[in-house]
Formats: structure tokens, C-alpha cells, sequence
């Protein structure tokens, strides 16, 4: 079996965006902020459902940092201590970043229990390599049974002692960057398609920079600066929140991850923490 890398350009169906992006300005920020709650709750919701083996596959689709990774690992941690304690192999993994289609195969193998879960989590490059895309499929079927099998000799599968075929009975979460319904290239959207009819699927709807923002503020309300022991917690948030805000369009990326390098800087460098920011964490004009 050959690895075939796909040679799909990527392309996005601008008509969709449009039309998603003239929905969400038809809103009020209380209607988002209340939709993304429910969407967010929906998805711990079905972290535990696959935790449990109700749900054997799931994918997750939304911008990069707005909290979709940690709602996902949180759930399923909550038992992995007690697996730690009692010495026994942990019954979940995230897997992060480039995996071949060899090294896939063998990371379902080992967790293909029917108690473990696989987190596939920013590794979209599984979609434009085409044997990685059915493997993941098999793994992604909804039947009652799932198979998934290697049909050529590799001497690294038979060093490790994994079968050419096996069943898979493991639950699987995929987390994603990509928003299903606005690729535009043929050959990946029917990828795509066939991955999504197999599973259960989230859009956490987040696709303009007032959603994120609006996330982002939530979430930073809900205590994430605690941490910080500020002097003045409310106007630490406050002044931190309101230089985000205003500055939108200047940073490298508008995530979670930007709030805390933020209150990182407003910590150290109290008295010139926003000339900081702007130097570290903004785009160069």
C-alpha cells in the first residue's frame, strides 16, 4: 500500500463565509455569547458520551485558542489521575501535530480498547495524505464493527507485534482548525464529507473576530486571570480586556493564549506593560 499525498489545493467558498459572517452581524453579543456557552456545553457533553463508549467518534471544528483543546482534555482527565495512581496505562492520549500514516495505524492499534480514546488534536495534515484519510475513516466508522488494515509488509509493524488487521473498539475525538462547510476544494470536501457522515460533528461557530472575541471575554470573566493575584483584579482584567479590544486587529493571532501572554506582561511590567504588548505580540506595520 502506497503513501499517497493528496495534491489538494486548499481552497474556501468565499459565499459561505459571507453568508455565515452576515448571520452572526444580525446578532446581539448577548445571543452569541449565550450560543457559544450552549455549543461549548454540547461539546463536553459528547466528550463524555465517547469517555463512556456511548459516542465512538467525534469531531471539532473552530479557530485556533478559544478553549476547544482544554474543554476536551479537562473531561477526560478527570479519571486519568486514578490511572496514574494505580499504575495502569493511561485510557486516553492527545496526539499533537505531523503523524504518518504508518505511525497512525499503530497509535490506533494501541489504544483500540473499547475504555481508551485517541484526541487527534491540530493534526489537519491527516486530510491531505490519502491513506491516512481511510485509515481514519475505518477508525471513524459508524458500524457496529471496525476494522482497519494494513495491506502491505512493514518490518516496523511486525517489530512492535502489530497484526496487519484489527478491530478497532476505541473512541475517537477529532479536533480541528477547519471549518467543514467552507473548504471549496473538490477533492477534500468529499474527504471530508465521508469523515463527517461516519461521526458526530461540532461547529463551535466562531469564524469572525467578534465571536472570538466575545469568547474571549467569557472566558477571562470566568476567573482565567485568578492566577495573576493582581492588586486590583477588576481593573487588571478590565484594562486588559479593553487593550485587546482596541488593538484586534493588530495581533498575531486573537486567541486565549494572547489574553494570558497579556496578563504575563501586565504582571512583569506593570508600569509600561502595553508598549510590551505592542513590541512582542503585534505585527510589524
Amino acid at each position: 500500500m502506497a503513501n499517497t499525498k493528496s495534491s489538494t489545493i486548499l481552497e474556501f467558498d468565499n459565499e459561505a463565509i459571507k453568508a455565515r459572517e452576515n448571520q452572526v452581524a444580525r446578532e446581539t453579543n448577548d445571543q452569541i455569547v449565550e450560543r457559544l456557552r450552549e455549543r461549548f456545553q454540547i461539546l463536553d457533553h459528547m466528550t463524555k458520551a465517547v469517555k463512556r463508549g456511548e459516542v465512538k467518534s467525534l469531531i471539532v471544528s473552530g479557530p485556533p485558542g478559544v478553549g476547544k483543546s482544554f474543554g476536551v482534555e479537562y473531561v477526560l482527565e478527570k479519571d486519568g489521575l486514578f490511572d496514574v495512581l494505580a499504575e495502569r496505562k493511561p485510557r486516553f492520549q492527545v496526539v499533537k501535530g505531523a503523524l504518518s500514516a504508518l505511525g497512525l495505524y499503530a497509535k490506533l492499534f494501541e489504544f483500540s480498547d473499547s475504555k481508551n480514546v485517541l484526541v487527534f488534536d491540530d493534526a489537519d495534515q491527516i486530510f491531505f495524505d490519502d491513506l491516512s484519510l481511510n485509515i481514519l475513516k475505518a477508525a471513524l466508522d459508524s458500524g457496529n464493527r471496525r476494522f482497519i488494515n494494513w495491506n502491505t509488509d512493514s518490518r516496523l509493524l511486525r517489530s512492535e507485534g502489530i497484526p496487519n488487521r484489527f478491530e478497532f473498539k476505541g473512541g475517537v475525538i477529532f479536533i480541528t482548525n477547519l471549518n467543514f462547510a467552507h473548504i471549496k476544494s473538490k477533492k477534500l470536501k468529499d474527504h471530508l464529507d465521508a469523515l463527517e457522515s461516519r461521526c458526530h460533528y461540532i461547529d463551535l461557530e466562531m469564524s469572525t473576530m467578534r465571536e472570538r472575541l466575545l469568547r474571549i471575554k467569557q472566558i477571562t470573566q470566568d476567573g482565567m486571570l485568578e492566577k495573576y493575584d493582581f492588586d486590583s483584579p477588576e481593573i487588571a482584567q478590565d484594562e486588559i480586556l479593553e487593550f485587546i479590544t482596541a488593538n484586534q486587529d493588530k495581533f498575531r493571532e486573537m486567541s486565549l493564549r494572547t489574553v494570558l501572554k497579556v496578563a504575563d506582561l501586565r504582571k512583569a511590567f506593570p508600569s509600561n506593560w502595553q508598549a510590551m504588548a505592542k513590541t512582542t505580540l503585534m505585527r510589524r506595520v
